[in-house]
C-alpha cells in the first residue's frame, strides 16, 4: 500500500508539473512556428533532431545505468554521481566536436551550422540535468525533478514571448532555450544539494571504464531510439527541403505534446520496476500489464480524435500557412498510441537486466527506419517520413513482445480483451465524428463523455484495478 502511495505521490508532482509544461510547451510551440515561419521552423527542426541524435556521445548511457543502480543501492551514489559528472565534462567536449564535423560533413550553410551547435550546447545542457535526475527518481523524490522542469519550460515560454516581440528570429529563440535550461540546471544542482547528495566531482579512471562498459547497451538503445525518431527531419531536410521540414516538425511538436505524459510515467515506474524485478516478478508482471492498460486507455482515443479532427487542430495552432500539415499529423499521431505499449516493454526489459536486447531491438528498428525513409522521403516527403516512422513503431512492438514471452513476462489474454474493449469505445467515439457533423470544441467534451459511457458500459474496470485506486486513495 505504502508503495501504490509513493507511486501516486510522484506521479502527483510530475502531472502538475507536466500540466503546466505541455501548457508552455503548446504555446511556445505555436508562437515559434507562427513567429518563424515554415522554412526557419524547419530549420530549426534540423537543429533540435541532430543535437538529439548525437547527444549519445555525451552521456554513453551512463545516466539510465544509474539511475538503475542507485534504486537498488543508495550507498553507491556518491560514488557513481562523481565520477559521472566528470566523465560527462570530458565527453561533452567531444560531442560538441562531432556536432561541428558532421554539420560541416553533410554540407549545410554556416546560419543552420550555426544554429545546430547552440542547440548542441542547449542539449548539453540538458544532459546534465537529466544526470542529477537520475538521484531524484533512485529517491522516488520526483517532487525536485517536478519543480525543475516546471522552471524552465516557465522560463522558455517567458524568453519566448519576449524574443517574438524582437527582430533577433532564430537565433534568438535558440538563445531563450539555452537561458532557460541553463537556470534549471541551476536550481536543480541547488535541490540536489539541500535535498539528497552534494555532487562532487570524481576521477576514477577505473570506475570511468566501469560506466562506459556498463552504460554502452543503454547508449546503443537511445542513439537507436532517438535516430529512428528524429533522423526523419534531418533526412527531409537533406533529400527534400526545409518547408518540408517545416510542416512535418510542426506536426511532430504536437505529437511530443501528447507523449510528455509518458515521459512522467516512466520516470516514476521504471526505479520501480527495478526494484520489483529483486523482489518477485509477479509484481513486475503487474506493474507491467497495467502499465499498458492504463496509457493505451488514454493514448488510442486521443489518436482516434485526433484523425478526425487533424486539419482542425493544425489551423487551430498554426494557421492557414501549416495547411499542408493536416495529412502528415493524420498518420504520425499513430505513432502515439504504440510509443506508450513499447515504452513500456522497453522498461520491463531493461529492469529485467535485459537491456541487451533492447539495443538490438532499437538497432534493426534504426536501420529499418533509415531505409524506409531513404526509400520514401524523395518520393513522398514528410508524409513518407510519418508513414516511415508508424511502421518502424509496429516493428518494435513485435520485436519486444518476443523478447518479453523468453523471460515468461508476456501478458495473458485478459490484456488482449482490455486492449480491444479500448478500441471498441474508441471506434464508437469515432463513429459518431464520423457521422455528426460537429465543430473542435463541441467535439471534445462530446467524445470524452461517449468514451466513457462505452468503457463503463463494457466493465473496462476490473476488480483488481479498483483495488489500485482505492489503495491510491488510502482507502485499503
Amino acid at each position: 500500500m505504502n508503495k501504490v502511495r509513493t507511486i501516486f505521490a510522484n506521479m502527483s508532482w510530475l502531472m502538475i508539473s507536466q500540466i503546466i509544461t505541455s501548457v508552455c510547451a503548446f504555446v511556445w510551440t505555436i508562437l515559434t512556428a507562427r513567429y518563424l515561419g515554415v522554412s526557419d521552423y524547419g530549420i530549426l527542426g534540423t537543429a533540435t533532431s541532430f543535437s538529439v541524435i548525437v547527444i549519445v556521445v555525451a552521456d554513453l548511457g551512463v545516466t539510465t545505468y544509474i539511475t538503475r543502480s542507485i534504486s537498488v543501492d543508495y550507498n553507491v551514489e556518491a560514488e557513481y554521481l562523481g565520477n559521472a559528472l566528470s566523465l560527462k565534462l570530458i565527453l561533452s567536449v567531444l560531442y560538441l566536436a562531432v556536432v561541428i564535423f558532421i554539420s560541416y560533413l553533410l554540407g549545410w550553410d554556416n546560419f543552420t551550422i550555426l544554429i545546430t551547435f547552440l542547440f548542441a550546447i542547449e542539449s548539453l545542457i540538458k544532459s546534465f540535468y537529466n544526470l542529477l535526475f537520475a538521484s531524484f527518481q533512485a529517491h522516488e523524490q520526483m517532487k525536485y525533478q517536478a519543480i525543475t522542469n516546471t522552471l524552465l519550460n516557465v522560463l522558455t515560454l517567458v524568453f519566448i514571448v519576449m524574443i517574438c516581440f524582437t527582430d533577433f528570429g532564430l537565433l534568438g529563440i535558440t538563445f531563450a532555450y539555452i537561458a532557460a535550461n541553463l537556470i534549471g540546471l541551476i536550481y536543480c544542482i541547488a535541490a540536489l544539494t539541500k535535498h539528497i547528495i552534494v555532487p562532487k566531482l570524481l576521477f576514477d579512471l577505473k570506475f570511468f571504464k566501469k560506466l562506459i562498459i556498463a552504460g554502452i547497451p543503454f547508449a546503443l538503445t537511445t542513439l537507436f531510439y532517438t535516430l529512428y525518431y528524429s533522423i526523419d527531419m534531418v533526412m527531409i531536410t537533406q533529400f527534400s527541403t526545409t518547408y518540408a521540414t517545416g510542416l512535418y516538425n510542426s506536426t511532430y511538436k504536437l505529437i511530443n505534446v501528447l507523449t510528455l505524459f509518458y515521459t512522467i510515467y516512466s520516470a516514476v515506474i521504471f526505479p520501480v520496476m527495478s526494484k520489483l524485478f529483486k523482489q518477485g516478478k509477479d509484481m513486475l508482471r503487474l506493474s507491467f500489464v497495467k502499465s499498458i492498460k492504463y496509457l493505451s486507455m488514454i493514448t488510442i482515443p486521443i489518436a482516434v480524435a485526433t484523425f478526425f479532427y487533424a486539419g482542425d487542430v493544425i489551423y487551430l495552432c498554426y494557421g492557414n500557412q501549416y495547411a499542408d500539415a493536416d495529412s502528415v499529423l493524420k498518420i504520425l499521431v499513430w505513432t502515439v498510441c504504440f510509443l506508450f505499449v513499447n515504452g513500456a516493454c522497453s522498461m520491463i526489459l531493461n529492469a529485467s537486466h535485459k537491456e541487451t536486447s533492447v539495443t538490438k531491438i532499437y538497432s534493426l528498428a534504426a536501420v529499418f527506419n533509415a531505409g524506409l525513409n531513404l526509400c520514401l522521403i524523395p518520393y513522398f516527403s514528410a508524409h513518407g517520413a510519418a508513414f516511415a516512422t508508424v511502421m518502424t513503431d509496429v516493428l518494435i512492438l513485435i520485436l519486444e513482445m518476443y523478447m518479453i514471452s523468453k523471460i515468461n513476462q508476456l501478458p495473458d489474454r485478459h490484456l488482449i480483451f482490455d486492449l480491444i474493449k479500448i478500441i471498441i469505445a474508441s471506434a464508437v467515439m469515432g463513429g459518431v465524428f464520423y457521422l455528426v457533423n460537429m465543430s473542435l470544441w463541441l467535439a471534445i467534451p462530446v467524445g470524452v463523455i461517449v468514451y466513457l459511457i462505452v468503457i463503463t458500459l463494457i466493465k473496462f474496470f476490473d476488480n483488481e484495478d479498483k483495488l489500485i485506486i482505492k489503495q491510491i486513495l488510502g482507502k485499503a
